[in-house]
């Protein structure tokens, strides 16, 4: 019972499921929505510009009826004529179709919002399958829709043919008014009915928009198997996540490692800590550390020095509070620079085979030091130079 639960879809979508559905262009629109804006539009350009239209059109059509003598002669002059009128009309029409373009466009935008897909225009032979198609044309959403559209031309009928019943006496005395008075007469009772039939339209706009976005989110449902593996597509697999990161530290191990040559100075603890410095005078404003670590790690690091003559020197508190306070790849602090000095100091007299003295007292604020902070800091033994 419990596996069969798990693959029924019960689930919301999850937000990634919701995006991927997005990409491929599947997002919920409203037809009714994208015909009333339609609607809404055309009539509008004809209240506001049908004056207009109406002249233009007219115009088109007596220079378009016009003929000469010279027209009838050269039938070239006819299908200019005739082209030129055909361009006339488009252009008289054009902020109609323009109007009708942007108000499809918006009404899909409100809904879903800006998406552009090529899913849409890719080969699916599968829509091609005829047993599908009629497994379409008989489906429950085909039934859904077919209610809808007896519902809406019902509603829109109903309401149109009430209207034209109250203005029934106003048309049966269209034919006894003077022919303008009749068009104007007959465009006021055209518009009333049509703003009734848009008023019963935008009812159905009003409960077709959410019904689309529910049946969208509905169509897109999972199975809580499927919120799993999502959910462990994301966040990755713990075995892989953990390999990843052991080889990300072994790189940066590597990198590290291959910085210790290049270091002036390895610092130890000397058995629990090792770090490295480098300064350059004329590069940097303090010295950096390029290596640090612990227990094995700050034993490779001290071989590695061994092998390419790197001094190591023996300064505990001074290694606790570097390997502590410090990362790679940072300067060391103002607080640390004193004792930095002695070590570098040192160093370099030991480079010029002076055979220094080490410093009797490493001059690392007690704060910093690990050991000295939790009040367990031992006798600091005698530092000397490997």
């Amino acid at each position: 019972m419990a596996e069969d639960s798990d693959l029924e879809r019960t689930e919301p979508a999850s937000q990634r499921k919701l995006d991927q559905a997005r990409e491929q262009g599947n997002v919920p629109r409203s037809r009714e929505l994208a015909t009333f804006a339609i609607l809404l539009a055309g009539v509008g350009v004809v209240a506001f510009m049908g004056l207009y239209m109406l002249r233009g059109l007219e115009g088109v059509m007596r220079s378009g009826m016009r003929f000469d003598a010279a027209d009838i002669a050269h039938a070239g002059m006819m299908v200019a004529s005739l082209h030129q009128a055909l361009i006339d009309g488009l252009l008289v029409l054009l902020p109609m179709a323009v109007a009708v373009v942007i108000a499809a466009v918006a009404a899909n935008v409100l809904v879903s919002g800006w998406v552009f897909s090529t899913k849409a225009f890719q080969p699916d032979l599968a829509k091609l399958n005829p047993i599908k198609g009629i497994a379409r044309m008989f489906s429950r959403q085909s039934l859904v829709e077919l209610v809808k559209a007896v519902l809406k031309g019902a509603l829109i009928a109903g309401v149109a043919g009430w209207m034209i019943w109250l203005h029934h006496d106003g048309i049966l005395s269209l034919s006894s008014e003077p022919l303008d008075a009749a068009m104007a007469h007959f465009a006021q009772i055209t518009l009333l009915t049509f703003l009734a039939a848009a008023g019963a339209y935008a009812l159905i706009v009003v409960l077709d928009v959410p019904f689309q976005i529910w049946h969208h989110r509905h169509g897109l449902r999972m199975t809580k198997q499927e919120l799993r593996q999502e959910a462990k597509e994301m966040e990755g697999d713990p075995q892989i996540k953990a390999r990843v990161r052991s080889l990300q530290r072994e790189a940066a191990r590597r990198r590290m490692m291959q910085a210790v040559p290049k270091a002036d100075v390895v610092v130890t603890n000397p058995l629990h800590f090792a770090v490295a410095l480098k300064y350059d005078e004329g590069r940097m404003a303090a010295p950096q550390l390029v290596a640090k670590g612990s227990q094995l790690v700050a034993e490779r690091i001290k071989e590695i020095a061994r092998e390419h003559r790197v001094p190591i020197v023996e300064a505990p508190p001074l290694a606790r509070a570097l390997h502590r306070h410090v990362e790679i790849g940072d300067t060391i602090p103002d607080t640390l620079f004193t004792a930095v000095a002695q070590v570098l100091a040192y160093v370099y007299q030991l480079n010029r085979s002076l055979d220094p003295e080490p410093p009797a007292d490493w001059r690392v604020p007690p704060e910093l030091d690990p050991l000295a902070a939790a009040g367990t800091a031992s006798p600091q033994p005698d530092a000397g130079a490997a």
